[in-house]
């Protein structure tokens, strides 16, 4: 497989995810909840200030702009990491792995550097996109853009139930966007499949053409 293939993975996945993200802010309040199939697929919109599962580095903004900062320096060293498992004669599913991650790295990136910039804010009344600079925050303050919601179980737990009997159980219940659901499907199978993913082919290093196509 070639890097430029692995380049058109990349993009595709941000066009894909950006698109959406730009439907979901322009389109929906803050909070606001559309069922798309059933009760258990529903387009939820909120916006996530930190890392995953809302953890963050601090209350201020210096640990939002650690945060970016380091996103990031993480895309740059992925870029040049998955051009080194190219010329190294990994194979295509190593390729396609690593692709997505770096995908969903780059699209809740580039909401973190440029959504507070051209966007207004989400709350009462529905974003807008504004000229650059007149949005709701500094460069690196963005905040990122969910929306995928798959409450598949929701239910009430039985009162026998240990420790949680009676309360209220939801399955599953983050909120999500494309660039998360890249991140995920690229590591999860990188983890069933490494043994035979992480093989590189006979032929070893590639010349520049091989690499480029």
């Amino acid at each position: 497989m070639k890097y430029r293939h692995a380049i058109l993975i990349i993009l595709f996945v941000v066009l894909i995810d950006q698109a959406l993200k730009f439907y979901i802010k322009t389109s929906f309040y803050y909070g606001e909840d559309v069922t798309i199939l059933g009760s258990w697929f529903r387009l939820r919109f909120i916006e996530n200030e930190g890392m995953a599962f809302g953890m963050k580095l601090s209350e201020g903004s210096a640990g939002k702009l650690i945060l970016t900062l380091f996103r990031l320096c993480a895309v740059v060293f992925g870029f040049f990491l998955l051009k080194r498992i190219v010329v190294k004669g990994y194979t295509k599913g190593a390729i396609v792995c690593g692709s997505l991650i770096l995908a969903g790295a780059l699209g809740n990136l580039i909401d973190s550097i440029f959504y507070g910039l051209i966007f207004t804010e989400s709350s009462f009344h529905i974003a807008k996109l504004v000229p650059f600079g007149q949005g709701y925050g500094d460069l690196f303050h963005g905040r990122v853009v969910d929306m995928l919601y798959f409450p598949l179980i929701d239910t009430k737990l039985p009162d026998w139930f240990p420790f949680w009997g009676g309360k209220d159980f939801v399955f599953f219940e983050p909120v999500f966007n494309i660039a998360d659901a890249a991140i995920s499907v690229g590591v999860i199978t990188l983890l069933v499949f490494q043994r035979k993913f992480l093989a590189k082919h006979e032929h070893g290093h590639r010349t520049p053409a091989e690499i480029q196509g």
